[in-house]
């Protein structure tokens, strides 16, 4: 891990970039990843087997192991059920509070410009205006795997787009000999409709371009490693995408109240996701960082993962950092716009109304980021590599389509056909103009 606390005033340019310019390796993979995509677009089945065998080491019988979730479901441990349930209703329940409501509504004006400019008022038309929402038909879940099951991103992925009303949820996770049966018996529990055996870019692409097995979707969401990532930008124009997200980053803004254990412990439990991971605790009291380095390396002592742990730490873009003040380490928060934000701090809630850029913000001792990862009910798919700039996680609106809906009168549309007819005219389309002059010509 990074063996000594450093200084935000006295990082250097490039250790700055370092921080707040975070690559998910993407650009490495991209040509490799076109090959990939490109071969499963063309070759379908036999590619998806072919990159089985090639990357996963797995001779995949059925792609398609939909049948297999509910046998999953009943044979896993009462206790990981249970936990599963437990989840996924807490996930649900918040994410219902999410469902937009169609609405409409009259909207009553002036006269036209003429009119309101000489002081005359006459009774306005009417213009009748709304928006309601459809959901998506068909997506597509990435549920990562590999050297770890992710289950709770089946659930993460699979309940928002049933309860935004998607008619069929596909969910891809990478072949296992066995299939980890926990994974399948949480797609079962979030109500996916199908299920196959595949991972990585040709999950991707099978995805967005269907094969004889796999049934082509309108989008594709879940997190992944690089050649996930790259795959889900290679594909977008093509079908719509979530975001591109990259390895689990924490941010943690501790003051000298913070426990140096908890948060810790919430740097070391974002660690053991990936050796790219971005783990970082910023405060402005010297001898909390030091604790929390110390207590940094006694956690990380005897963990299952802790070769992948320290790799984690020894990232560049992780560390713990000293402030000069607060107000120094929201800044830093601000620029470094975390996945995961968590404030350990007396005033955490004047501390939050400073700080705009967090894919999800973490309250106080009592409130790990686990809890987000697995089942206080907020989404845990999110804004990486400083994304939370521009957008925010996974949630009910991801899987909708919003559509205006207009109604004039012909008294709204008089009221109107001076501001559009001379609008029309500036813009040189004069059949724009003349489609309202038609419907008035009688007044």
């Amino acid at each position: 891990m990074q063996p000594e606390v450093r200084e935000v005033a006295e990082l250097s340019p490039d250790e700055r970039v370092a921080f707040f310019e975070r690559d998910a390796g993407v650009t490495d993979v991209r040509s490799d990843v076109r090959d990939i995509v490109s071969r499963v677009r063309n070759e379908g089945d036999v590619a998806i087997r072919n990159f089985c065998r090639e990357f996963d080491d797995v001779e995949v019988g059925n792609l398609d192991v939909t049948d297999d979730a509910e046998r999953a479901y009943e044979e896993i441990d009462d206790d990981v059920r249970e936990a599963i349930e437990a989840a996924a209703a807490n996930i649900r329940e918040f994410h219902e509070r999410q469902l937009p409501d169609d609405w409409r509504e009259t909207f009553d004006g002036l006269a036209g410009d003429a009119e309101a400019a000489s002081g005359e008022q006459r009774a306005a038309g009417t213009r009748e205006l709304g928006r309601r929402f459809r959901p998506l038909e068909r997506v597509g879940v990435y549920a990562p795997g590999g050297t770890a099951a992710y289950p709770s991103s089946v659930l993460m992925g699979v309940v928002p787009a049933k309860v935004a009303g998607v008619e069929h949820v596909a969910v891809v996770t990478p072949p296992g000999d066995p299939m980890n049966p926990i994974t399948l018996a949480a797609a079962h529990v979030a109500g996916a409709d199908r299920i196959y055996s595949v991972g990585g870019a040709q999950a991707v692409s099978a995805l967005a371009y269907g094969t004889e097995t796999v049934k082509a979707v309108q989008k594709v969401v879940g997190p992944g490693n690089k050649w996930v990532t790259a795959a889900k930008a290679e594909v977008r124009g093509d079908v719509d995408i979530d975001f591109l997200a990259g390895p689990s980053e924490i941010l943690v803004v501790a003051d000298e109240t913070a426990d140096p254990a908890f948060v810790a412990a919430d740097l070391v439990a974002q660690a053991e996701h990936d050796p790219n991971a971005s783990v970082v605790a910023v405060t402005d009291d010297a001898d909390t960082a030091e604790a929390i380095l110390a207590a940094v390396e006694r956690q990380i002592e005897g963990c299952e993962r802790e070769e992948t742990i320290r790799e984690a730490f020894e990232n560049d873009a992780s560390g713990v950092l000293v402030t000069r003040s607060m107000s120094e380490a929201v800044l830093f928060a601000e620029e470094y716009a975390a996945e995961h934000l968590s404030i350990q701090a007396e005033d955490d809630e004047a501390l939050l109304d400073r700080i705009s850029n967090a894919g999800s913000v973490f309250l106080g001792p009592h409130t790990p980021v686990a809890a987000g990862d697995y089942a206080s009910g907020t989404n845990h798919v999110l804004p990486t590599s400083g994304g939370a700039k521009r957008y925010g996680g996974l949630s009910v609106e991801t899987f909708l389509r919003s559509t205006t809906v207009q109604r004039l009168d012909e008294g709204a549309l008089s009221d109107l056909s001076e501001t559009i007819t001379t609008l029309a005219e500036a813009e040189g389309l004069d059949a724009h103009a003349e489609s309202v002059r038609t419907r008035l010509e009688d007044e």
